[in-house]
């Protein structure tokens, strides 16, 4: 496959600006930033930060599943958030996904996420 394919499932927030969900592009996926809207409601999940981040997790397994991949396939993770001092919980929340073959990552503060949530990931995926 040498042209990039457009992916996008009703399993995962529709697109809230002018992205798609995931762009493959020959055996790499990658995952758009994923905040945590419940796909069937896009209403946000406001229950503490653990809650947010199972809930954007859940939506990259959905847009992971869609396009034929899975969590082990994640190659490399972007994780954004508001405050440092939720560092600690939301990365329990991620162990409890990336089980085996933990993918590459940076986790960075930043001032303001879309929506004012807490906590925002994407990720890369690769399979042969």
């Amino acid at each position: 496959m040498s042209q990039k394919q457009i992916l996008n499932t009703e399993n995962a927030p529709a697109a809230i600006g002018p992205y798609n969900q995931a762009i493959r592009a020959g055996n790499t996926l990658y995952v758009s930033g994923q905040i945590p809207l419940i796909p069937e409601s896009m209403e946000l999940i406001t229950s503490g930060v653990a809650d947010e981040t199972h809930q954007v997790l859940k939506n990259v397994r959905a847009i992971l599943t869609h396009a034929g991949y899975t969590l082990n396939d994640v190659v490399k993770a972007s994780i954004f958030i508001a405050n440092m001092d939720d560092f600690a919980t939301i990365n329990e929340v991620y162990a409890q996904y990336f089980t085996e073959s933990q993918p590459a990552r940076e986790t960075v503060a930043v001032k303001t996420l879309p929506k004012n949530v807490n906590v925002e990931i994407s990720v890369i995926a690769w399979k042969a």
